[in-house]
């Protein structure tokens, strides 16, 4: 495994790597990780997209607004947060994390600040948390909802109206891909 990565490293160049174990808990280090490559080789971009692995992704627009979420204290959920981790009751407003999109500026922003901000293992709150200090608004730019934290049921014209949907399983990417490439000309019922 690892020769057949340096070698995809070498042909490609397109591996980033750190020094932390890839686990669900070390998501915001791994966001923080591709937020730092922006920041120093990419900030000519316009946009950049966040998106988990198991997400498939069309054009993209803005993320799935999370406005008034609190911490869950359920010891026993992935996603539990401790009053010693995080006091208050509401987290600051953040995108969820199957996807969200910002200008190459804020890229910047965020690495910079990132440092300064008290770590919290789910990285779309930890974003929040930058946002927050950075005075930066979370905007809604689309009338319809273009980010989906579920799975939606496979349908090219569905798809070809959103940016993200959840739960997109490895083998399913490809089909969906395939199928929406070969159906980009075909007209769908509500155009």
């Amino acid at each position: 495994l690892l020769v057949a990565v340096i070698n995809e490293s070498l042909k490609y160049g397109d591996i980033i790597q750190k020094n932390f174990i890839d686990t669900y808990f070390n998501l915001t280090l791994k966001t923080m990780m591709g937020i730092e490559w922006i920041h120093k080789f990419c900030s000519e971009s316009s946009f950049v997209m966040k998106a988990d692995s198991d997400v498939f992704n069309t054009r993209f627009f803005t993320g799935f607004l999370k406005l008034n979420d609190q911490p869950i204290r359920n010891i026993f959920s992935k996603w539990y947060v401790s009053k010693h981790e995080y006091p208050s009751n509401i987290y600051p407003p953040f995108c969820s994390g199957i996807g969200y999109v910002f200008s190459t500026d804020v890229a910047s922003l965020l690495y910079r600040i990132s440092d300064n901000i008290p770590f919290i293992k789910l990285e779309d709150v930890f974003i929040g948390f930058c946002l927050a200090k950075l005075n930066i608004t979370l905007e809604n730019l689309h009338s319809k909802q273009t980010f989906f934290p579920e799975r939606l049921e496979f349908s090219p014209c569905r798809l070809k109206k959103i940016v993200a949907s959840h739960s997109v399983k490895p083998h399913e990417l490809i089909i969906f891909w395939n199928t929406l490439e070969r159906s980009m000309n075909e007209k769908c019922p509500d155009d």
